[in-house]
């Protein structure tokens, strides 16, 4: 039996289970499971790797950058940006990847539509994978991050027309905290705008919502989710 699964801190809001399960029956993938491993502490994963015969890793909150120091190696990507959600056990080894890069990339691409400037909200590991796609594509961004020198109550009318994309990659608005959402000033919005949440359950948050009645465009996480869960997979089976 091959063992795939979920290492984060709290999974009751993940996808990933239901849908690599999903995958293995209608793909009839025989003798292989995919379960989420809860740590409360990234000090466990070593008990886990020793504990459990697992063939292949994904990584979410609050783990994308604290589990490298537990990784033989990474991918270039993954070096370049500091940020892992994959990993891939080969010969022992465990060797971390990041295939949030391909996900967002993908999912954004059609959206973009002449937007170049971007504010990202947050600025842990899944805000690293954005950058490093803007980066990639020539679009230029800020960070916002609350308690840094430049915080959500920074944000002017003059900010926001100039910056065209939004991307949340907070864990505001996320099951169960679906009240929670980042506060920028959505009465600035217009139809140049392009709202981007990660989250992907449930599917509209509020920051979404607040952006739609706006009449921005609106994008949540879950066609990246899904991109970057078969790129796991592919790397899991090299």
């Amino acid at each position: 039996m091959k063992t795939f699964g979920l290492i984060g801190k709290k999974l009751s809001h993940s996808f990933s289970r239901s849908y690599f399960n999903k995958k293995f029956f209608k793909e009839q993938i025989a003798n292989t499971k995919y379960l989420n491993f809860e740590l409360n502490d990234i000090s466990k994963f070593p008990q886990l790797i020793k504990k459990q015969n697992l063939s292949g890793l994904n990584v979410t909150l609050p783990y994308k950058e604290s589990i490298i120091p537990f990784l033989d190696e990474l991918s270039k990507n993954a070096k370049k940006i500091g940020s892992v959600n994959t990993i891939q056990i080969s010969n022992g080894k465990l060797i971390g990847h990041n295939t949030d890069v391909i996900g967002f990339k993908q999912s954004i691409i059609p959206l973009l539509a002449g937007r170049n400037t971007a504010l990202i909200l947050g600025n842990g590991g899944a805000a690293k994978a954005v950058k490093y796609v803007f980066n990639q594509l020539n679009i230029s961004h800020k960070t916002i991050n609350r308690n840094s020198s430049f915080d959500y109550l920074d944000i002017t009318l003059e900010i926001i027309d100039f910056n065209t994309i939004i991307v949340n990659t907070t864990p505001l608005g996320m099951i169960p905290k679906i009240k929670n959402y980042p506060q920028i000033p959505y009465e600035l919005l217009t139809e140049k705008h392009l709202l981007f949440d990660l989250i992907y359950n449930p599917k509209e948050t509020l920051f979404l919502k607040y952006g739609r009645a706006n009449k921005a465009c609106t994008k949540n996480g879950f066609e990246m989710l899904q991109i970057q869960a078969e790129t796991s997979w592919n790397i899991w089976n090299t």
